[in-house]
C-alpha cells in the first residue's frame, strides 16, 4: 500500500503538520509527563523514548498503515501533542483515529475535539471512508466519555488486546462513526467548537 500524502488540516484552534523527526523537541518539551502515558501501550520518559515514538509513526507512514501529524495551536504555532490516522485500508474505505496525546495543560480544551473534528473531516469527505474507528484502555473513562462525546458507538471490549509498558494486559474497547453518522456528528461537532464547549 502506497503512504497516503502528507498534508496539513486546518481546525478553528490547531493545525495539524505533518510529522517530522524537526519536532521531537517540541514534543518533549509537552510530553514527558508520565501521567500522558498512563493508559497507553508505551510510557515515555525522555528524548530517546520520544525519538523512538517518532521513528514509529514514520515507519508507520512509509508502509503505508499510518499517516501522523503534530498538533499545533493554529494561532501560536506550538506543539501541544501528536495524533495520527492508524490501521489504514482505504481499499475497505476504514482507518482509525488514534495514537493521539496532548500536553495536559491542554487538555480538557477544545484541542481535543478540533483534532478530532478535522480529521473526521478529511477521512470521510477527502479519503471517502465509510468507517473511522477509536479504541481505547477499557479502565480509560475519560478517553471513553470523549470517543462517545464525539458521537462514536461504542462496539465492544477486545480483551487482551494489548500489552501495557509494564507488561500487564490491556482489554480495548472499540468504537466508530460511520458515513451515514456523519453529517450529524459533524453538526455537533461544530456547534460544540463555535460555542467554545470543547
Amino acid at each position: 500500500m502506497l503512504p497516503l500524502e502528507p498534508r496539513t488540516l486546518e481546525g478553528v484552534v490547531v493545525r495539524l503538520v505533518p510529522l517530522t523527526t524537526d519536532h521531537i523537541d517540541a514534543l518533549c518539551d509537552v510530553g514527558l509527563d508520565p501521567e500522558i502515558w498512563r493508559w497507553m501501550p508505551r510510557s515515555i520518559r525522555d528524548r530517546l523514548g520520544m525519538s523512538a515514538f517518532v521513528e514509529e509513526c514514520l515507519a508507520g507512514w512509509r508502509d503505508g498503515t499510518a499517516l501522523p501529524f503534530a498538533t499545533t495551536l493554529r494561532e501560536t504555532g506550538q506543539v501541544v501533542g501528536a495524533t495520527r490516522y492508524m490501521s489504514i485500508a482505504l481499499a475497505h474505505g476504514r482507518l482509525e483515529i488514534g495514537g493521539t496525546w496532548i500536553g495536559r495543560a491542554w487538555q480538557r480544551t477544545r484541542v481535543n475535539t478540533d483534532a478530532k473534528y478535522v480529521m473526521l473531516r478529511h477521512a470521510f469527505e477527502e479519503l471517502r471512508c465509510q468507517r473511522v474507528e477509536f479504541k481505547t484502555h477499557a479502565g480509560n473513562t475519560p478517553s471513553r466519555t470523549a470517543i462517545r462525546r464525539l458521537g462514536a458507538v461504542e462496539e465492544g471490549t477486545f480483551r487482551k488486546h494489548m500489552r501495557q509498558a509494564d507488561g500487564s494486559s490491556r482489554d480495548s474497547v472499540y468504537f466508530s462513526i460511520v458515513d451515514e453518522e456523519w453529517p450529524a456528528v459533524k453538526q455537533a461537532l461544530n456547534d460544540r467548537l463555535t460555542s467554545h464547549s470543547g
